[in-house]
C-alpha cells in the first residue's frame, strides 16, 4: 500500500513539472509572437478609431484615418494631418489586437506616395519640421524631399519663395 502512495505521488509530480514546462513554453511563445508585430501593424487594426498621437511638438486627437508604412493620417477638428512614424512620440488609445503583415502594395505606400496626393491638390499646408514651421504648397515630390512653394499665411498668396525640405526633418504636415 505505501508503494501505491509513493508511486501516485511520484506520477503527480511529474504531471505539475509537465504541467510548468507547458505554461513556461506558451508563454515564450506569446513574448515571441509579441516581439514581432510592429507598430504599423498595430495602429493598421486600430484604423477608424479615435488615437491621441504626440508629434512635432503637438498633441493630437482624432480618427486614425489611414496609415501606411511609414506615415499615419489623422482627422482632427476639421483637419488632416500627416504624420511620419519617425516624429511619433507616442500614441494612446490603440488596443492590444494587431492586423496582420500588410502586402507588397501597401508596403510601397511610403511618406512619398502620401505627399504626392497632397500636391496634386494643390491645397495650402502647413509644413512642421525639426527647424520650424512653414506654410506653402507642395509643388513637387523628390525621392527624399519636398519642395514647398510658401504662401503669405495670411492671404495664402504665393510669395515666390520655395523651400527644399528633406523627409527626415518633417513632423507634421497639416491642412489648413
Amino acid at each position: 500500500m505505501r508503494w501505491d502512495a509513493l508511486f501516485a505521488d511520484m506520477e503527480l509530480q511529474l504531471a505539475a513539472a509537465e504541467t510548468d514546462d507547458r505554461l513556461a513554453e506558451v508563454a515564450e511563445l506569446t513574448r515571441a509572437e509579441r516581439g514581432a508585430v510592429t507598430l504599423v501593424d498595430r495602429l493598421r487594426a486600430a484604423r477608424g478609431s479615435t488615437v491621441t498621437l504626440l508629434a512635432g511638438g503637438a498633441v493630437l486627437q482624432g480618427e486614425l484615418a489611414d496609415v501606411g508604412p511609414t506615415w499615419v493620417l489623422l482627422v482632427a477638428a476639421g483637419r488632416e494631418h500627416l504624420v511620419p512614424l519617425a516624429a511619433v512620440g507616442s500614441v494612446a488609445g490603440v488596443g492590444a489586437p494587431s492586423a496582420g503583415s500588410a502586402g507588397e502594395v501597401h508596403r510601397r505606400l511610403g511618406i512619398a506616395h502620401a505627399l504626392r496626393a497632397l500636391s496634386r491638390d494643390r491645397s495650402v499646408v502647413r509644413v512642421v519640421t525639426s527647424a520650424g514651421t512653414l506654410d506653402g504648397r507642395i509643388d513637387e515630390v523628390g525621392a527624399d524631399h519636398v519642395a514647398l512653394a510658401l504662401v503669405r499665411p495670411d492671404a495664402q498668396r504665393p510669395t515666390g519663395e520655395v523651400r527644399l525640405v528633406p523627409f527626415g526633418a518633417l513632423q507634421l504636415v497639416s491642412s489648413l
